[in-house]
């Protein structure tokens, strides 16, 4: 799990590598991110827009941005969350994701909070000796 706050807002984030859908012998794994928007400051929120900078092993970088998450822009009251599910496919069997939320508060205020930058890791596969 990985956590940041800006402003007033937290952002955690959990990876799971999803093995079902990989196929490491094509040269593509695949891992889910659960992300929790957490409301702790005294002001409504919406979210507006999202920003991903994704980088595998071999240092190749993507970024990806657009209007809000998974097709909505939820707005937060002090004390709501929000929490979606996503996708990231890589060519490499590792790499890692950062990015930010751009946030709108009521009076039209729009600020930056932070997205922590998370691993994308395949587990430790059990190894049998010989």
């Amino acid at each position: 799990m990985y956590r940041a706050t800006t402003h007033g807002i937290t952002v955690t984030v959990t990876p799971t590598y999803l093995e079902d859908q990989s196929m490491p012998d094509d040269g593509r794994w695949v891992w889910a991110y659960t992300v929790e928007i957490e409301n702790g400051s005294r002001q409504t929120t919406r979210l507006r827009s999202r920003y991903w900078h994704i980088t595998d092993a071999t240092g190749h970088v993507e970024e990806v941005s657009g209007p809000g998450v998974v097709g909505e822009e939820p707005q937060l009251a002090p004390g709501d969350s929000f929490t979606y599910t996503s996708g990231c496919p890589l060519g490499t069997p590792s790499g890692f994701m950062r990015g930010h939320y751009r946030m709108q508060q009521e009076d039209g205020t729009l600020f930056q909070v932070e997205i922590p930058a998370f691993s994308l890791d395949v587990p430790a596969r059990q190894r049998v000796l010989n």
